[in-house]
């Protein structure tokens, strides 16, 4: 056996095993190559769905809301006299009053400073009643700032009648409550809070949420209108956050919540079952990866235990000629890493055309894509070291069992 200066033993003869065993070595880097696209394709799928149906519901909702905190219960003592006299506490639901977060302005300032959160935008939310000749409906008011607002829920992109124009004088609908009231662009629309102020406003635009009954309540409108119309001059009830990563978004509530004594709703915590449901997914592209990757590495050890038991002669006549046990390892070693990285490459490329042709052919009844599907490199770096990995550990057990082989013994049998 020849071997080139440049060219390590090992490589050699690892490589020239490979070669002689071409079925063993093609069912093996087949079987790793659907592994890893099994892996590559159902993970994309996965990150694909779940990331489409946490845009979905975050359209609609900030990440953080943060709100003044309730009025807490407080024991009431009452004495009851009789033949004896009894003291009893009734604890006391207070009622909760409709106030502003107090210095709402600088705390704006502060919760912008704060690297993990990218949007800041506050808000007037309460319940009025919209009139439109003898037809009434219970609404709820949110007074914003669009500048703002538009980057925490892009109502511009939900308008399906006139203009996400929020101005002194406008006010926009949901597609329900137009519906109910019979409402139009250009119509005119009066609200009445609860201590009987009242507001006429033009409808300058109608939105679709994706939700029935959000479409049947909520309205917008400027927050000077609405602090006029709850009566809650300079005032905003609201403060809603857009995180950086959505996924943080508990942790940064707790955090908030901590630092200014406000009640802090993230996301998770209000879609806390649908949340639930997100890990779920999780874990089950977890245990895909596993099961698959675990599958993968009994094949690659059970071929080289096979090649091991086929060359017993060739490595007792290697070892004979002072190659090291050490060498004789490191062969097998690399048999196993050079197959876990072929199939992952092999498989890698066969996940990337499945998800091509599921994003080409695979389409909603209108002709538009079900869902992005992104074909992530970090995926794909990290299958092709996860598949060499478990190559080089399903090939340890058969390699030290190669070079415990004794020579004579080899050599004989």
């Amino acid at each position: 056996m020849k071997i080139s200066s440049w060219q390590p033993f090992e490589w050699v003869v690892a490589l020239r095993f490979l070669q002689e065993g071409k079925v063993q070595t093609l069912f093996i880097v087949t079987g790793i190559a659907i592994g890893v696209a099994v892996i590559v394709f159902m993970s994309a799928l996965l990150t694909g769905m779940q990331s489409n149906f946490v845009n979905r519901v975050l359209t609609g909702q900030s990440h953080i809301q943060l709100l003044t905190p309730k009025e807490t219960a407080e024991p009431l003592d009452r004495h009851l006299s009789g033949t004896k006299t009894l003291s009893v506490s009734i604890i006391q639901v207070p009622l909760q009053r409709f106030k502003s977060i107090d210095q709402w302005q600088s705390l704006m300032i502060q919760l912008s400073g704060m690297p993990e959160i990218k949007v800041v935008s506050p808000a007037v939310s309460g319940s009025a009643l919209a009139l439109r000749g003898e037809a009434s409906r219970s609404i709820t008011v949110t007074g914003v700032l669009p500048v703002f607002y538009f980057k925490v829920i892009p109502l511009q992109e939900k308008i399906v009648a006139g203009q996400a124009n929020i101005n002194s004088e406008s006010i926009l609908i949901g597609t329900e409550l137009a519906s109910d009231l019979g409402l139009t662009v250009g119509d005119k629309l009066r609200l009445t809070a609860a201590n009987g102020r009242q507001l006429l406003l033009t409808v300058t635009g109608i939105f679709d949420l994706g939700n029935k009954s959000a479409n049947s309540r909520v309205t917008y409108m400027a927050l000077r209108n609405a602090q006029s119309l709850f009566d809650l001059t300079g005032g905003a009830t609201v403060i809603d956050l857009v995180m950086n990563d959505v996924y943080q978004a508990e942790i940064t509530a707790r955090k908030i919540a901590e630092l200014t004594g406000l009640q802090a709703d993230s996301w998770m915590k209000t879609n806390e079952q649908f949340f639930t449901a997100v890990k779920a997914q999780t874990t089950a592209n977890t245990a895909i990866r596993f099961f698959v990757a675990l599958s993968v590495g009994f094949g690659i050890a059970s071929v080289l235990v096979v090649s091991v038991v086929q060359r017993s002669r060739e490595i007792g006549i290697l070892r004979a000629m002072g190659i090291t046990r050490g060498q004789v390892l490191r062969v097998f070693l690399l048999q196993g890493g050079l197959l876990g990285l072929g199939g992952a490459l092999i498989g890698s490329a066969i996940g990337a055309s499945a998800l091509y042709a599921w994003q080409h052919y695979m389409r909603n009844a209108d002709g538009t894509v079900m869902f992005a599907l992104k074909f992530d490199t970090t995926l794909l770096f990290q299958t092709l070291v996860l598949a060499t990995i478990t190559g080089l550990l399903s090939a340890f057990a058969p390699a030290l069992r190669a070079a415990r082989l004794d020579p004579v013994v080899a050599i004989r049998g």
